[in-house]
């Protein structure tokens, strides 16, 4: 029986499992970030004024991304939706940064060498 569960579990889990409207809010939530991060950025003078629209729809993408990616190590740790919302926007604030740790991971689990 506790089986059944668990594979029932798991089976909630599978990414094609989630609604339009979560994959809406995850995205909205990390690419929010990433804009926080492009205006910091812009107000400190970082870039000028031709690498605005390119810089903003990179940070918009690679925040997107690893909100995403944090959502689903989240949903696999089974953290609540408020803790799993702080993580996704942190996320999305930090775009590549983020998926750093989650790379590092990946080469010890895949049997690779770190950096």
């Amino acid at each position: 029986m506790n089986e059944e569960i668990r594979q029932a579990a798991e089976a909630a889990k599978d990414p094609s499992s989630y609604g339009l409207a979560t994959y809406v809010w995850v995205i909205a939530l990390s690419a929010w970030g990433g804009a926080v991060r492009f205006i910091r950025k812009l107000k400190a003078g970082e870039m000028s004024l031709k690498q605005v629209c390119l810089t903003l729809l990179g940070e918009v993408i690679t925040s997107a991304f690893a909100g995403v990616v944090t959502f689903y190590a989240c949903e696999a740790n089974s953290l609540s939706s408020l803790t799993t919302a702080v993580f996704v926007s942190i996320a999305g604030h930090m775009g590549g940064r983020a998926l750093e740790p989650i790379e590092s991971w990946y080469r010890r689990w895949a049997g690779g060498s770190e950096k």
